[in-house]
């Protein structure tokens, strides 16, 4: 038995149409800010290098961003078999505040690095809707950068 003409026509229209809608679909405005890097000493041997800081916000994620921290490569010398391609840490603080409201938090976590800089450390704040001012350093002998961000 086939199907009718109008069937299939009808069948293939609805079909174009549903995928017009899921490609013609807006977007969602996600954002990424990254802020000045860190420069920064590490511990466990002689080492250097920087950390970078960014965040993302979505819309889908009202009040709230996530943090993200990686060391870039590092240069040094540190104990062990492969002095000059040493593995080094040191603790990463990212503070916020929200200027609307006066909330504060901060984000801290161990990041160890090597000659490949690292792994991407990254965790959910709950900043709240609104104008957030971050400041970023190292528990090691640092420069510590400023940056800014909103957040719906």
């Amino acid at each position: 038995m086939r199907t009718p003409t109008r069937v299939r026509a009808a069948l293939l229209l609805g079909c174009l149409t549903g995928t017009t809608m899921i490609v013609c679909a807006p977007a969602a405005q996600a954002r990424t800010v990254e802020f000045p890097q860190v420069p920064t000493m590490f511990r466990d041997g002689l080492c250097g290098g920087s950390v970078r800081v960014w965040t993302d916000t979505d819309p889908n994620w009202p009040g709230r961003a996530i943090f993200n921290v990686r060391a870039t490569p590092i240069v040094g010398y540190g104990p062990g078999e492969y002095s000059f391609a040493p593995l080094c840490e040191n603790v990463t603080t990212v503070a916020w505040r929200n200027m609307n409201t006066g909330a504060t938090g901060e984000y801290r976590v161990t990041v160890v690095a090597g000659i490949y800089g690292s792994i991407q450390y990254a965790q959910y704040q709950d900043t709240g809707p609104g104008h957030i001012v971050v400041t970023s350093f190292t528990d090691m002998a640092n420069i510590p950068q400023r940056g800014e961000f909103d957040v719906q």
